[in-house]
């Protein structure tokens, strides 16, 4: 079978969506929570911190970029309308701006275990119908590489705002700055990756997170089996 026929097309959107979407706006709403945590309530003014998809939804970047880049790389990323965050009303601005960043790749690391945890109660139910198996397999992988993805150390992506918080503040400063390319940086970030430069690295990273979900949910899969 053709992998790009419209049977395999409409099956890979059944698969990925509720993953991808929850995913992307999960991911996002998390920013906010802990932004309003630390003393920022901009989300919150914007109505921005729910766990409704449909809040955080940008057509191109959470429903047609995925799927692009799936048939492309194999690798589904997306992005969700950003959730506004003022990290000058933080109680500690360089400091709990980490702790923001972080949030969101925690959420996919969170979600991406629970996908894992229910495969494990899929095999133990001995559930027959392979879709429900699919959208956990394609949970677990979505989130695995939203959390190595947006943990690159390069701003605007978390890993580049957790850095920012960390480094002394003549440095934070200078870093900060790449922040005003980020939409050069994540189109570079995904060229390098369909160039294949960048795949190999990530792809790796993405491997070792889903280890960790592995591991962490083996005791539970000897109870069960």
């Amino acid at each position: 079978m053709n992998d790009y026929d419209p049977a395999t097309i409409i099956r890979t959107i059944t698969v990925y969506l509720i993953p991808v979407l929850f995913a992307i706006s999960l991911h996002e709403a998390a920013h906010g929570y802990v932004a309003k945590y630390f003393g920022d309530p901009t989300a919150s003014d914007a109505g921005r911190l729910s766990l409704n998809p449909a809040k955080h939804i940008d057509p191109f970047g959470t429903i047609l970029l995925p799927l692009l880049l799936f048939f492309a790389i194999h690798i589904p990323f997306g992005y969700a309308k950003p959730v506004p965050v003022d990290f000058n009303r933080l109680r500690n601005p360089k400091k709990q701006m980490a702790w923001v960043a972080a949030a969101g790749p925690a959420a996919n690391f969170v979600m991406g275990l629970g996908w894992m945890v229910a495969l494990v109660l899929l095999d133990a139910a001995q559930v027959s119908e392979p879709y429900f198996a699919e959208v956990a397999k394609a949970g677990v992988g979505v989130n695995a590489a939203m959390c190595a993805f947006n943990l690159i150390p390069i701003p605007p992506l978390d890993g580049g705002r957790i850095v920012t918080g960390l480094l002394p503040t003549k440095l934070a400063i200078k870093f900060a700055q790449i922040e005003r390319y980020g939409i050069y940086v994540f189109g570079a970030v995904i060229a390098l990756m369909y160039m294949g430069v960048l795949d190999g690295l990530l792809m790796r990273a993405i491997s070792l997170v889903i280890t960790i979900f592995q591991a962490l949910v083996y005791p539970l899969s000897l109870l069960l089996n």
